[in-house]
């Protein structure tokens, strides 16, 4: 069967994936190396996503704020952990002026410190709190920034691992541990209903183990999501600080009995990564497939008109159905419908709205406006096209529509894992047997000794504890890497 993207999945999933984002002209690679441009298409899409979690996180109180991109090295000084955990990631810039010797142009005038650009703000952010708390009163202090970050990275994919990406980053401190946990948990379910309520993508949440937490964090919180080629991906991050970045940054306050104590802190973020995952969780062989909710268009009306005369006709209706329709509401809001008016065949737009994952493609021809009808297609069901529905009947079913297609995606995604799960693996050897075999993917659902992340069994067969998921068995089982008595359940994966 001939398909929109050359590539198929099964054939070439990585090849497959480049070339969805290129079909659906959503980014490209730049001039820089690690670099994206990102296209209208692709950022309209993390508009979406960005909106959604903006307006989560300013409900759970949270106040949006800008800090420089630039970080002294003291900074990063002050919390070794954190600094081992970026080091061989961070990109130096060590002087400030340019002059131009035989015809070229050379660094001059080097900085007395060297400063860092922002892999994380942790450091800066801490600097800042600092010298905002004083009290108890100046508590809970609760942040986030929306920005670029940089981390130089030596195999770039679009949207997965590029050396400058987007994300929001949160940063609170709390009088109290419990409360700090709290907001650290909170948060990681902030994450959760963007991703699997908006973006149709089921997770597993639960911590790290202490050998994936984050560099200098008493405990990690994560959301792992499958990809269609059975790999797991770090969707969401959520961590616990204690006071390891508040003692390393002197963030103190004066308690209610008149103590002086350090604050607990959390941070927290998610990026352009989820962009990555939207694509390799929904689209398929012929093309992006994305849920209504985080479409940028959720319909596009598509008009049909081989002359002059028949666009004079077809224009002002295909204009006045839009409007129409954009006074239908989805989700709490209006609809978000399109005209493609460009001087292109009807056959070519409506594959171009496929490849870009358009949930609902409506064609409007002459023949349609006499009859009082559309033709249209599901995103999720090409092949299924509907022809001569009245309009009547479309308008008042599209909320409907859109709703079926939210529903059918999030079903297929869920179906994909948990047929990729595997349970009942017992021991090393089979553990290593089948992520060693040709289809060697999936969660793997075992048993984990707090000693099994020790060693190098797990980097030998190119597998990690994703994470101990919250909802825990309670049995015993034998520990998959060091073969020991186990309690702990834990899921195993190859990762990106």
């Amino acid at each position: 069967m001939k398909t929109a993207i050359k590539t198929r999945r099964a054939d070439n999933f990585a090849e497959w994936y480049q070339e969805v984002i290129r079909e659906a002209d959503m980014a490209e690679h730049s001039g820089v190396r690690g670099c994206m441009i990102i296209k209208p298409w692709g950022f309209a899409i993390w508009e979406r996503i960005q909106r959604r979690l903006d307006d989560l996180i300013r409900a759970t109180g949270h106040h949006n704020v800008c800090f420089p991109l630039f970080i002294p090295i003291e900074l990063f000084e002050r919390e070794a952990k954190h600094v081992e955990g970026f080091a061989k990631e961070m990109a130096v810039v060590t002087h400030h002026r340019l002059v131009e010797r035989d015809g070229k142009l050379v660094p001059d005038a080097e900085l007395e410190s060297p400063l860092i650009v922002r892999p994380t703000s942790e450091t800066i952010i801490g600097e800042a709190m600092a010298k905002w708390v004083k009290s108890w009163r100046d508590l809970p202090l609760m942040l986030n920034q929306w920005c670029n970050v940089v981390r130089w990275e030596m195999r770039p994919r679009l949207f997965l691992r590029t050396s400058e990406f987007l994300w929001q980053e949160g940063h609170t401190a709390h009088a109290g541990r419990d409360e700090a946990i709290e907001e650290t948990r909170r948060m990681l379910e902030v994450y959760r209903q963007v991703v699997e309520d908006d973006m149709r993508m089921p997770v597993i949440r639960g911590t790290k183990t202490p050998g994936e937490r984050f560099p200098g964090a008493d405990d990690t919180h994560t959301i792992e999501a499958m990809m269609q080629d059975g790999r797991a991906l770090q969707a969401g991050t959520s961590h616990f600080l204690g006071q390891n970045f508040a003692r390393a940054a002197g963030i103190q306050f004066q308690d209610k009995g008149g103590e002086l104590k350090h604050a607990f802190t959390t941070s927290w973020g998610a990026s352009t990564r989820l962009v990555g995952a939207l694509i390799m969780t929904h689209a398929d062989d012929d093309g992006l497939r994305l849920p209504p909710t985080i479409a940028p268009t959720q319909v596009l009306i598509v008009p049909i008109a081989r002359d002059d005369a028949a666009r004079a006709e077809v224009m002002p209706a295909a204009e006045a159905l839009a409007k129409r329709l954009r006074a239908l509401r989805f989700r709490d809001e209006p609809l978000r419908v399109g005209v493609d008016a460009r001087d292109d065949s009807g056959a070519n737009k409506r594959w171009a709205a496929i490849k870009k994952g358009v949930p609902v493609i409506v064609e409007l021809g002459p023949r349609d406006i006499a009859a009082g009808a559309v033709t249209y297609t599901r995103r999720d069901a090409i092949a299924e096209k509907h022809q001569g529905i009245a309009m009547d009947a479309f308008a008042a079913s599209l909320p409907e529509t859109l709703g079926a297609i939210d529903e059918a995606l999030w079903r297929q995604a869920l179906d994909y894992r948990k047929a990729q799960t595997v349970e009942g693996i017992r021991s090393y050897d089979d553990l290593a047997a089948h992520f060693r075999s040709e289809a060697g993917t999936g969660f793997v659902h075992g048993k984990l000794a707090p000693e099994g992340e020790t060693g190098d069994r797990l980097q030998a067969i190119g597998v990690t504890v994703r994470c101990l998921p919250y909802e825990q068995s309670g049995t015993s089982g034998t520990c998959l890497v060091s073969g020991r008595p186990a309690t702990q359940d834990a899921v195993f994966a190859k990762a990106y």
